[in-house]
């Protein structure tokens, strides 16, 4: 199973950018269906993006649709989330998680422990 560890967090004003990576140290970004969640204190934990081991398939959250990106870099092996115009809603803790290609969608078996974006106004 992928051991996943993110980076990239950290504090930008509103309309600004950030770009998360999650970094596979053991196994391939390639072998699994992939996804990014974030959380914050008392709110449920939400499904920002996804994108299938083949890359055919993607989904996004649609208060994230048109502002954020997934995608995978095979020289990093990482898979990555480019955020644009940022708001202060989407300060949150975000995590990666990984699935093995064979599970049903929606299903993951490795999970990162996080990294914090936070947005100011």
């Amino acid at each position: 199973q992928a051991q996943l560890v993110e980076s990239g967090g950290g504090l930008v004003q509103a309309g600004g950018s950030l770009r998360l990576s999650c970094l596979a140290s053991r196994g391939s970004v390639g072998s699994y269906h992939m996804a990014w969640f974030r959380q914050a204190p008392g709110k449920e934990r939400e499904m920002v993006a996804s994108i299938s081991w083949s890359g055919r398939k993607e989904n996004y959250a649609d208060s994230v649709k048109g502002r954020f990106s997934i995608s995978r870099d095979y020289s990093r092996n990482t898979v990555d989330l480019q955020m644009y115009d940022l708001r202060s809603e989407d300060t949150r803790l975000y995590y990666c998680a990984g699935g093995e290609a064979t599970n049903p969608e929606g299903e993951y078996d490795c999970w990162g422990q996080g990294t914090q974006v936070t947005v100011s106004s």
